[in-house]
């Protein structure tokens, strides 16, 4: 099993990051990666969505069932794909003062993987490590993007 955790300080609120990160159907606009991806049904406390991963010659595609906690988290859970187990979990924590105008926040980002066969470990982790590895990095990049340089 793969884990991977990232931790950021950002000048952006937890709201700001919460809305880019449950943004699914922007992801292919800036996520390197991703090739396609799909809300395939929405829940009342999120929604079930498909992501094509396309990257280094590698193509696969996954399905997550995702918990929103508006504002606060965003739990991931695997319900088919190349792995054997996915379980992720982004904390978006508030710092400084609420209505302050410098609002900040610390996002917080943990992922657990395992491919379900020697094969896909073998061809796939390679690619999966190197995208789970910079995935925060590229929500930091579209929050730039979308609200500006803070």
């Amino acid at each position: 099993m793969k884990h991977v955790r990232k931790s950021v300080l950002l000048w952006y609120t937890p709201r700001e990051m919460y809305e880019l990160v449950t943004g699914i159907d922007a992801y292919p606009h800036f996520l390197p990666w991703c090739d396609k991806a799909q809300i395939i049904e929405s829940h009342e406390d999120g929604v079930t969505a498909r992501l094509g991963l396309h990257y280094m010659g590698i193509r696969h595609a996954f399905t997550t069932r995702n918990t929103h906690q508006p504002g606060e988290s965003v739990e991931v859970r695997l319900v088919d794909g190349p792995f054997s187990m996915l379980d992720g979990t982004w904390f978006f924590k508030s710092i400084g003062r609420p209505g302050s105008e410098q609002q900040a926040c610390r996002i917080e980002f943990d992922l657990r993987y395992a491919f379900s066969s020697l094969t896909l470990e073998a061809v796939v982790s390679p690619v999966f490590d190197r995208v789970a590895n910079t995935f925060v990095d590229c929500f930091v990049r579209r929050a730039e993007d979308v609200y500006g340089p803070r």
